[in-house]
């Protein structure tokens, strides 16, 4: 029964994160990431014997142990890249923030270049 209810739920995660992707509330490329675990996560609740079959290949004796460990490696690999994503932003929105203060600069500048060379007495 509980191998039904987590790969119900590994499914039911999937078919959302390709609705948000759908409707353009899920870039493509994060939502992929999370699909992939959605589907293994599927394939895992609807097939447990999987990790079992893995774990003893490995030589560990609690396959839960297994499973717990490999789910860690994967959120602490997805929040690396979400930190290295979020350093990109971060430095493209500085660099943006520079260049528009450069851009402003030489428009005032220039603004009061042109003022300056406009004769104040025009009739």
């Amino acid at each position: 029964m509980i191998a039904l209810v987590s790969g119900s739920i590994g499914l039911f995660v999937a078919i959302a994160i390709l609705v948000l992707m759908r409707r353009d509330k899920l870039h493509a490329g994060h939502g992929l990431g999370w699909f992939l675990v959605a589907v293994a996560f599927a394939c895992l609740g609807f097939a447990p014997g999987i990790v079992d079959t893995i774990a003893r290949w490995l030589g560990i004796e609690y396959p839960p142990a297994l499973a717990l460990t490999v789910g860690m490696a994967v959120l602490v690999l997805k929040l690396l890249l979400m930190d290295i994503e979020r350093s990109r932003i971060e430095m493209r929105h500085q660099r943006l923030t520079q260049r528009i203060a450069m851009l402003e600069a030489t428009l005032r500048h220039e603004r009061t270049g042109v003022e300056k060379s406009v004769p104040e007495n025009d009739p």
